[in-house]
């Protein structure tokens, strides 16, 4: 590849162009952005041009779409390239079937990110260490996403939908709902409070698209939470809590990796 086109130039998109570089990339990197952005991937060195989206499209030999999923379905709309299209959505079925019409599409969605927004919180090693889902196979792709240290995974698009509902989906839901429960009583929370609400500080702009393109999985993994719960608090004054307590241990090391 020797030009990669940058949809949407905040945190994962100024990211990806940064792991990129170090990865090794000595090509040109074009953005696409509001022109606030723009000017700030250019000062900080994240991007070499800015360009429109069809010049951008024309010129790239990779499209990278890491705008919030409603861009993405309306850049998929308009966009024409024969260049590989890829995307960094967090739901992926809707995407990839707005994306059958371009002649080279893999679906893309890394599992990284932080509380701060815009190109100024890029990371070079943002994706270091973390999964990284595609949903078809692209050699070319998926030696550029080894490069970068995170853990490439094949899904398909509908099977990444049903996982993330579980593992991303639903504990900000939990994250919030429980924030919202604990309104008023913030004098005596400690440190498990601020830990289990972090996720609350997400704005809803950033979410809205998510529930409204994954809903059915997203019911279904508040569902089975919901079931849970419920027999927690039936078990709540016995001890068979204890077998509880020690499979949820268990997958808390898994998901920490230990």
């Amino acid at each position: 590849m020797k030009t990669i086109a940058i949809a949407g130039v905040g945190l994962i998109g100024g990211s990806f162009a940064l792991a990129l570089r170090k990865a090794g990339f000595q090509g040109k990197i074009i953005g696409v952005s509001s022109a606030a952005t723009l000017e700030k991937a250019l000062a900080l060195g994240v991007i070499d041009q800015s360009m429109a989206l069809p010049e951008a499209a024309r010129a790239a030999d990779l499209v990278y779409l890491s705008q919030p999923i409603s861009r993405i379905i309306g850049t998929l709309d308009v966009l024409e390239t024969d260049a590989l299209v890829t995307d960094a959505g967090s739901t992926k079925a809707v995407i990839c079937d707005r994306a059958r019409k371009l002649k080279r599409f893999v679906g893309g969605h890394p599992m990284a990110g932080k509380e701060s927004r815009g190109v100024e919180h890029a990371d070079a090693d943002l994706f270091r260490g973390r999964p990284y889902v595609l949903t078809s196979r692209e050699p070319h792709l998926e030696s550029w996403i080894e490069r970068f240290g995170a853990r490439l995974v094949i899904l398909d698009p509908g099977e990444h939908d049903r996982q993330v509902a579980f593992v991303s989906h639903l504990p900000q839901l939990l994250s919030t709902t429980l924030a919202a429960v604990l309104a008023g009583k913030e004098n005596v929370a400690g440190p498990a409070a601020a830990d289990l609400t972090r996720l609350a500080l997400s704005p809803y702009d950033i979410w809205r698209d998510i529930f409204a393109t994954n809903a059915e999985p997203i019911d279904t993994a508040l569902g089975a939470f919901i079931a849970r719960l419920e027999e927690v608090r039936m078990q709540l004054r016995s001890s068979e809590l204890e077998s509880l307590f020690s499979q949820a241990a268990a997958s808390a090391r898994a998901l920490r990796g230990k």
